[in-house]
């Protein structure tokens, strides 16, 4: 009961009230619930909770090797660095030691086979992490290396899945391609995408008195850490407490992944009955978790005069890392949405599920819809481009439409589509058609910088494929001051869900926003959660959380008919009061009376998605309760002598239903599409052929910078068009949707190249489009429209013929049989971080080159040097060591070796490896031709003192 006294209002003052609108409920643009104590460092996270002067800190030794049997593991050594307390193994772990989160395969510690490279193998606590690293490191680790799988293409070849493929079928496509009059086929890699959250997975753990835990952790998934810290513990669920206040960010990567620190800081905790803090370093946590799916994909279309899809079939083959995790699911999802907004026609889609031994891949924003959703977009381009159409007009002309044209491959019926208005609206919004004309007119004139234009839409399903995490709960107490406690199931990541949920609540009692406090996650409170993922958790937990406010406030309402003697109709809450009537009451006051009326002022929440079901047998139902669509036109330009682009205008219009938030749902928008942007163009996943991760920092791994968003940034929300469904409030799902607005941008690069051939071509491009993949493209294309006219624009001595395939040999012989002069580029030897290879060849002349040696900076400045020395006539090889930094556009260190040789001269070479008997006698008789001789051999000293004329001895 509250003594706290407010000053007392009059009737007409409290009217006056009563006729104002709540100012902070939903659709209004509340500021984020933690906005200011982010920004002045005052938000807790994991890492700056307090610690325990007997705290442990953990650090986990990573394999280096990706497939190899384990032989033994001594930890003995680790105990002879001070400050160590334990160092564990898999065999230490005193419960079940797979986490696999549906399927098992996620074995905590390596226990027999250690199956990708950063697996880890044994865990130390110690006084501090760099003592538990150096310990780590001291342990003697053998094993047996085996061979490793480590592309997709390798797992399909060999069909090792980690679980079997699946199909969906509509209709018979294998007729309607054969019928069809145009047909076209190709493939394409989807690369993934790195989580970089900003703070890294952690975990601290303090051992109860009852042998249970409590568990601070940044995860998405509290019920499942649970779940999984009572299993290796040995201990029933009960005994286990998540904590859970905020993430510095998760897109994903904490739903599964964030179990196994966890638990490894629990296993050392219960071991020793020290709190244990397990923390990961930035390398560490990239090489030991999943990324986003990377895929390889295939397609075969037919397709009409018009440009109408008849049939179609794609195989998506996702690389799932070494277990299954949440890869059923992910690669269902990407076949789900193999047609974002369109009808496909006859179509069978194929999914794989290919093992690779890398780390597990996981979900990531999307959750695999954004690898199979822009497979139409890039099939569309192609067939707009085969026919000299705009892709928009064929993507117009595809999207499901009416009755025949508006049921999915897997049988649901598109409803309340909005996606023909919408493109219509940006189509007109954006200027689309006038700046179509106007970029055609500038690339006419512009031989350096292309522009590229595109406008694609997003349709995207919502709601959880495995159908039975399709429910939340929340608890809700009001205190006898008025003041409200909130708790729910869904987990803060920096998106606003804690805001948005708060405003539900406070819409339904008309109380000031600030009147509600939020307390972190916690399995104590809400149990049996499911994930805060699929873009689900304000529809779900803002349900949940509405239906437990509805239920004290249906309490109250039923107690104030019976105190004032009056009908329900008449009791109603406004703007921080209730109207009784013709008596208005402030909320807190109304509160107190209750309480001394012994109604309850709390209630727990339930809710569950009604109308959802898919038969996967049968490879149909309705998965989705609803589709959010969007819609973005990008404009961007690309340098063709260095393949950098920068995008220049972005106009995006999103459907969020009715918007709970505004400025949350905006700034989700914004976010959402420049991280798909990155996916799709900076963000580079390099393994070597050990399958190390090399990307495994910020100096070699690039997230989009303030610098790549667009130069004009143009988002809007469509207005006045309600969810039909009954989510909360009317409203739609926004956090993953808006990712694919960034697939734009992969296009507008394409059209951008596709202009060099007069858009007559399609560029092939893998994703992502980094400027040594656009520069290639840029260069295939180019040769593509030159061979094409038939042959290069050269003088009728200077004419070379061309192959697609190892262009630089045929470029050769044509000059040499011409004797026109040229450089033969071959790169030696590369260091550091490239997208060269040793041994890649390219040809130059004074005006043409041919091949790529990779692209880039570095490219540019050995063909300057190839083309000086033709201007000097320079007969002598050149070996040049160019240094990798900023002046080649690199980030990282490293050097490049490159010779230049020049070719085509009355002068030949002949190469004499060896300077023994043989080569001795050898080179006599060759110094007689007319030719020179280079004469190698590593042991200098044996060279002859006077060496014959017209050839060099040398090292």
């Amino acid at each position: 009961m509250s003594n706290h006294h407010q000053p007392t209002l009059t009737q007409e003052q409290l009217l006056q009230q009563a006729k104002q609108d709540l100012t902070t409920g939903v659709g209004r643009s509340v500021k984020h619930e933690s906005a200011a104590k982010q920004v002045t460092g005052e938000a807790v996270y994991i890492d700056d909770r307090l610690e325990f002067p007997n705290q442990l800190h953990v650090y986990a030794r990573l394999s280096d090797v990706a497939h190899a049997r384990i032989t033994n593991i001594d930890v003995s050594p680790c105990y002879d660095i001070p400050g160590v307390t334990i160092a564990i193994t898999a065999a230490d772990v005193p419960g079940q030691l797979d986490i696999g989160p549906v399927l098992p395969g996620d074995p905590l510690l390596a226990q027999d086979t250690i199956e990708f490279y950063g697996q880890p193998l044994l865990a130390v606590g110690a006084c501090d992490l760099e003592t538990a690293r150096k310990a780590a490191m001291a342990a003697i680790v053998e094993y047996e290396t085996l061979d490793a799988v480590l592309s997709v293409e390798d797992a399909l070849e060999k069909e090792f899945y980690v679980s079997e493929p699946h199909q969906h079928k509509r209709g018979d496509s294998a007729s309607a391609l054969a019928s069809a009059k145009h047909r076209l086929e190709g493939a394409v890699h989807i690369g993934g995408q790195e989580h970089f959250y900003l703070e890294t997975q952690v975990s601290s753990v303090i051992p109860t008195e009852d042998g249970g835990m409590i568990v601070y952790t940044s995860t998405q998934n509290p019920t499942e850490v649970q779940k999984l810290v009572a299993e290796v513990l040995g201990v029933s669920f009960n005994k286990v407490q998540i904590d859970m206040r905020r993430m510095g960010g998760g897109f994903g990567g904490k739903e599964t992944q964030a179990a196994g620190p966890a638990c490894i800081a629990a296993v050392i905790a219960s071991l020793t009955g020290r709190p244990a803090k397990m923390r990961l370093p930035r390398m560490e946590d990239m090489m030991m978790t999943g990324k986003r799916h990377p895929f390889f994909n295939q397609y075969q279309v037919g397709y009409d005069d018009d440009g109408r899809i008849q049939g179609y079939e794609m195989q998506l083959a996702g690389n799932c890392g070494y277990s299954p995790d949440l890869s059923n699911s992910i690669v269902d999802r990407a076949m789900f949405h193999s047609d974002n907004g369109y009808y496909l026609g006859d179509a069978t889609i194929t999914g794989y599920r290919c093992k690779t031994h890398t780390a597990s891949n996981t979900a990531y924003r999307g959750f695999g819809g954004p690898q199979g959703l822009i497979m139409p977009e890039i099939v569309l381009d192609e067939i707009a481009r085969n026919l000299g159409k705009d892709p928009l007009e064929i993507r117009k002309l595809n999207l499901y439409g009416d009755e025949g044209r508006n049921v999915t491959h897997y049988y649901q019926t598109v409803e309340d589509n909005q996606l023909p208005e919408m493109l219509a609206e940006l189509e007109a919004s954006s200027d689309y058609q006038k700046r179509r004309q106007e970029i055609r007119e500038y690339n006419a004139t512009s031989p350096i910088l292309k522009k590229g234009l595109a406008l694609t839409p997003v349709k995207f399903g919502i709601s959880f494929t495995a159908t039975f995490l399709n429910q939340a709960g929340a608890l809700i107490h009001i205190y006898t001051d008025g003041s409200i406690h909130l708790n729910h199931g869904g987990t803060e990541m920096g998106q606003g869900l804690n805001t948005k949920v708060a405003q539900i609540v406070a819409e339904e009692f008309q109380v000031d926003f600030d009147t509600i406090h939020i307390s972190a996650t916690n399995t104590d409170k809400v149990p049996n959660t499911s994930p805060t993922a699929a873009s689900s958790g304000a529809d779900l937990n803002g349900k949940a959380a509405q239906n437990a406010a509805q239920t004290i406030k249906q309490r109250l309402i039923e107690f104030a008919a019976r105190h004032y003697d009056v009908t329900e109709e008449d009791v109603c809450f406004k703007n921080n009061l209730v109207q009784i009537r013709d008596t208005l009451v402030p909320f807190a006051e109304f509160i107190q009376l209750a309480y001394f009326h012994q109604v309850s002022l709390s209630s727990t929440g339930f809710y569950r998605t009604p109308k959802i079901y898919y038969d996967r047998d049968q490879a149909r139902g309705r998965p989705f309760y609803y589709f959010a669509y969007g819609a973005a036109c990008s404009e961007v330009v690309i340098d063709t002598l260095t393949g950098e682009y920068k995008i220049l205008r972005a106009d995006i219009l999103h459907d969020v239903g009715a918007s709970l938030n505004p400025a949350i749902d905006i700034g989700q928008v914004e976010g959402a599409y420049v991280q798909g942007a990155g996916w799709l163009t900076t963000e580079e996943l390099v393994w070597n052929e050990q399958g190390r991760l090399m990307t495994s920092g910020p100096a070699s791994y690039k997230i989009p910078a303030i610098a790549d968003a667009p130069v004009d940034f143009r988002v809007k929300l469509v207005e006045n068009r309600k969810n039909q469904e009954d989510t909360v409030f009317h409203s739609k799902a926004v956090g993953e949707p808006p990712f694919m607005l960034g697939i734009s941008v992969f296009c507008a690069i394409k059209d951008a190249i596709a202009s060099l051939a007069d858009y007559r071509r399609s560029p092939q491009l893998d994703a992502p489009a980094t400027p040594e993949r656009v520069l290639w493209a840029v260069q295939a294309m180019q040769n593509q429209h030159r061979t094409s006219q038939g042959r290069q624009q050269l003088p009728p001595n200077r004419q070379v013929s061309m192959s697609m395939s190892h262009k630089w040999i045929h470029a050769l012989a044509e000059l040499d049989s011409q004797g026109t002069p040229g450089i033969l580029i071959t790169v030696i030897e590369e260091r550091g971080s490239t997208p060269r290879n040793a041994g890649a060849k390219m040809v130059v002349t004074t005006d043409a080159q041919f091949d790529t040696i990779g692209g880039g900076h570095l490219e540019y400045k050995v063909i300057k040097l190839a083309r000086q020395m033709l201007e000097d006539n320079q007969h002598e090889p050149r070996l040049e060591r160019f240094s990798l930094g900023a002046s080649l556009g690199q980030c990282c260190g490293g050097a490049t070796t490159v010779l230049l040789e020049p070719m085509g001269t009355d002068v030949k070479e002949i190469a004499v490896f060896g300077a023994g008997h043989v080569g001795q006698a050898l080179i006599p008789v060759l110094a007689s031709l007319p030719c020179r001789i280079r004469w190698i051999d590593q042991r200098e000293e044996i060279f002859p003192e006077h060496i014959p004329r017209g050839h060099k001895g040398g090292q």
